[in-house]
Formats: structure tokens, C-alpha cells, sequence
């Protein structure tokens, strides 16, 4: 049975969306492809800051040995915000990342913007979209809502 539009707004279901994108990041960094799976729509697309698009199986496949905590030394969460119209919902927020290659670091930031559906009593992402952000738009430290170092979740401060 689906639930109500009205419900779609209760701090229930924002909780549930912000669980949903906490998994989604934690899947990522722990290369949980099982996990990721299954909160992916059938119909599910991918598309890089470039515009190339990926279906689900290239996606999932590319999300096994995407992340190497060898190599992306820092990863956190920020400035997340979901906005829910009707059976639509979309989560958003950027990721900073600190690489290393050759003794050398370089940080970027990435915001993206998962689309979910609500059908057949759950959420499921149907599209999860990319952007490169430029430094001058980075958003600020107080807005982090996890971190990873070396692929390891921290500990939020209480």
C-alpha cells in the first residue's frame, strides 16, 4: 500500500531519506555492491559530470573497485538537502575528497543529486547524477555529515 503524499513530508521519511543517502555513501566507500543493489531502481541511471550515462549493470560493475581508501585518503558528506514532491524524492549533497597519487594530494568536491521513487512501499534511487563543483562554491566545514578516512567512518562529535 503506498503511503499517503501528506506522509511523504513526515520527519519519518526525511529520516528515512537521509538514511538512504548515508547508506548510499557507505556502500560506495566499503564497495558494497549487494547492498547498492538493492536500493536501485530497476530502471536506474547513472550520469557523470561529463554527460556520459551508464545503466545500472556498468554502473554496479564500476562501483565494486571504484574507491580505493588507499588512494582516496579522505571522503566526507556535506551540505545534504532533500526535497520530496509527491512520490519523488531528491537527495542532494557534495562530497569532498582528498586523493593520493605519488606522494601528491588533490582535493575536489562533487555534488550530486540522487533521485528517488517511492513505489511498491519503498524508495529506490532511479537516477544518481554528478557535478564537478568550482572551489569558489565549495560549501563550508559546518555543513559535514560523515567522514571517511582511508575508507574507516569517524566518529561524529556528540
Amino acid at each position: 500500500m503506498q503511503t499517503s503524499l501528506r506522509d511523504h513530508q513526515s520527519p519519518a521519511v526525511m529520516d528515512e531519506l537521509r538514511a538512504l543517502n548515508a547508506r548510499f555513501i557507505h556502500n560506495f566507500v566499503t564497495s558494497d555492491v549487494a547492498s547498492h543493489d538493492a536500493i536501485l531502481h530497476p530502471s536506474f541511471i547513472n550520469i557523470w559530470p561529463t554527460g556520459q550515462r551508464w545503466d545500472r549493470a556498468t554502473y554496479l560493475k564500476y562501483w565494486a573497485t571504484a574507491f580505493d581508501p588507499k588512494v582516496i585518503v579522505y571522503w566526507d558528506v556535506r551540505d545534504e538537502l532533500i526535497t520530496v514532491i509527491g512520490d519523488v524524492a531528491l537527495v542532494r549533497s557534495t562530497n569532498k575528497h582528498i586523493r593520493r597519487r605519488d606522494g601528491n594530494e588533490v582535493t575536489g568536491m562533487t555534488m550530486y543529486t540522487d533521485t528517488y521513487l517511492f513505489e511498491n512501499g519503498a524508495w529506490k534511487c532511479i537516477q544518481a547524477q554528478l557535478t564537478a563543483v568550482a572551489p569558489e562554491h565549495y560549501p563550508a566545514d559546518d555543513t559535514i555529515v560523515s567522514v571517511y578516512i582511508e575508507g574507516k567512518i569517524q566518529p561524529r562529535p556528540s
